[in-house]
């Protein structure tokens, strides 16, 4: 889908960019106005992201900034476009494939876990990063040091997510599920005791326990990967190996490095600095 509205990339996310293009690390996506490879360079591209993800897919005024946003605007770039012809929307959990397949956006990058299921309906290049699932749980629960204290607890995590499901059907832990909206419900459910605790990938709860210090406690005791995908609508061979060949040149370029630095420097989360294999175009 391409769309006629124009958005600016502002907050970090052009900050990032012009650290990045100053110290010769990288132009943002390598991007030249419609000149980049594949079918790129046409008046915008929609790129779905989050917009409560604190590290990853922020809104902050008129536009989001994080991680994600950083990968989406080097990828949009090497498929030829400039950061003002990314049209950004607000992609939850419970609406990536629906937007893939209905022409909603042309491109989701919202911590999209690539499954075997999702495939099954939309297909991925990546992935861009492998993170670890964690757990959240305020500050002073010394109690919950990883999946086995969940039994009989209430657990939290956002609807279109695998992440709770992973502990309680595949882990056979008894824990109560409780399904909120996004995760940023999650967390106030979790403020106010209604959940004892909220899970899914160790990049997210790092930037909402960031958010507000001394709250909030990572577990730190990872299990099992999620690793994050381009989302795209199905039958896009071709699409797929453009972005995948951009990945690997956004790593091999130290762009993915001085996003996550930017993104997560200022918390004790330990992301990978490695590139990760990225897996064939289906």
């Amino acid at each position: 889908m391409r769309v006629r509205r124009i958005s600016t990339i502002l907050g970090g996310t052009a900050a990032l960019a012009f650290a990045l293009t100053a110290c010769g690390t990288a132009d943002v996506g390598g991007g030249s106005g419609g000149d980049g490879g594949g079918e790129g360079g046409g008046d915008t591209i929609t790129i779905g992201v989050k917009y409560d993800q604190p590290g990853l897919g922020l809104l902050e005024g008129d536009a989001p900034v994080g991680f994600d946003v950083d990968v989406a605007t080097y990828i949009a770039g090497e498929l030829g476009y400039e950061p003002d012809q990314i049209e950004w929307a607000e992609a939850a959990s419970a609406n990536r494939e629906s937007f893939l397949q209905q022409g909603t956006v042309d491109m989701v990058v919202a911590t999209y876990s690539i499954t075997d299921e999702r495939r099954e309906v939309v297909d991925f290049a990546g992935p861009y990063y492998v993170a670890q699932q964690d757990i959240l749980v305020s500050a002073d629960n010394e109690d919950i040091q990883g999946p086995e204290d969940l039994e009989g607890r209430v657990l939290c995590s956002a609807s279109g997510s695998r992440s709770a499901h992973n502990i309680v059907d595949d882990m056979g832990i008894d824990a109560e599920l409780r399904e909120a909206g996004n995760y940023s419900e999650c967390l106030s459910l979790l403020g106010n005791g209604a959940v004892d605790a909220v899970t899914t990938d160790n990049t997210i709860l790092a930037g909402f326990a960031a958010q507000d210090p001394g709250t909030y406690r990572v577990v730190n005791n990872p299990f099992g990967e999620e690793r994050y995908g381009v989302g795209l609508p199905a039958g896009s061979t071709e699409r797929c190996e453009e972005v995948n060949a951009a990945i690997a040149q956004m790593w091999e370029e130290g762009y993915a490095t001085e996003a996550l630095e930017n993104a997560f420097g200022e918390t004790d989360f330990a992301y990978e600095e490695s590139a990760p294999e990225v897996d064939a175009c289906q």
